[in-house]
């Protein structure tokens, strides 16, 4: 399968803004156990290449391991040494998605306006991502199918268990989920919740049917 089928085969990428490196492992180990096959770590995660570095050899192999908030072209080459599997920008522009294509990983790019959603998918992006979500709601998004039918999207931004199924009939190719999934702190308590929120989203996500999705 190429990127994009996995990603939607896998429905969801969990957005880790960890407190530390090391709660970034602990978390990503967590919610690959429940079941979830996207995981980006973001640049704001201290020493987030490390992290990474380490995921990719002791996750499985059919756990995608990502970078995201990139927002500077040698961010992009950083993320290339980690070994990352994709990248994501919350925002585009010509010299940032120049480096994201030439880097020739998969990767999402950054959108909210139709114009944005434009410029994202000219730069060669695999989906656009569609951020901040909860500030328009799946209802925008079925919009967007009307003038761009063929372009995946990924919402990110306010999904959790109560609407990923909303914005996957909506139209998502997948969904992105960030402190409603992953905690910042790894204590057990809180990784117990991810984990129950984790199969929860999961399960929703299955279990709702595409409308307007690319195929």
């Amino acid at each position: 399968m190429n990127f994009l089928d996995v990603l939607r085969d896998a429905g969801c990428v969990a957005v880790l803004r960890s407190l530390s490196a090391q709660d970034a492992v602990t978390t990503a180990h967590a919610l690959a156990e429940a079941g979830i096959r996207g995981i980006e770590l973001t640049f704001t995660v201290p020493d987030a290449l490390t992290a990474v570095d380490r995921l990719r050899t002791e996750l499985p192999d059919d756990v995608l391991v990502g970078l995201g908030t990139v927002t500077r072209p040698a961010q992009v080459a950083d993320a290339v040494a980690a070994g990352v599997r994709f990248l994501v920008s919350p925002g585009t522009n010509l010299e940032l998605g120049r480096a994201l294509a030439d880097s020739e990983v998969p990767f999402l790019a950054g959108a909210l306006t139709p114009s944005e959603v434009m410029t994202a998918a000219s730069s060669g992006a695999a989906a656009v991502k569609l951020f901040p979500a909860f500030t328009v709601g799946p209802g925008y998004l079925k919009a967007l199918r009307g003038p761009f039918p063929d372009v995946p999207v990924v919402p990110t931004g306010g999904i959790g268990p109560d609407n990923a199924a909303d914005w996957i009939r909506a139209g998502a190719t997948a969904v992105g989920a960030g402190g409603l999934l992953a905690p910042t702190a790894a204590d057990p308590a809180s990784l117990d919740r991810a984990r129950d929120t984790a199969v929860a989203l999961l399960a929703r996500i299955r279990n709702a049917t595409p409308t307007g999705a690319p195929t």
